[in-house]
């Protein structure tokens, strides 16, 4: 795993067509915004976890 240190307005790129910057800091907060080709699915990791849960129930609901 990478670690980096932006500050407010600061950014890094990713592949070369995704900019992840910091557009504000509030306490422990950190709100990030993301340009990315629209072809690019961008989903937080709590809502595949979410999905992937709901699969798994669906799967063993239909076993039964």
């Amino acid at each position: 795993m990478l670690v980096l240190t932006r500050k407010l307005d600061q950014s890094f790129k990713i592949n070369g067509d995704i900019e992840v910057k910091v557009v504000e800091i509030n306490g422990d907060k950190v709100k990030l915004g993301i340009a990315a080709p629209k072809s690019y699915t961008i989903l937080r990791s709590e809502l595949l976890d979410t999905v992937a849960e709901n699969k798994q129930a669906a799967a063993s609901r239909i076993q039964m």
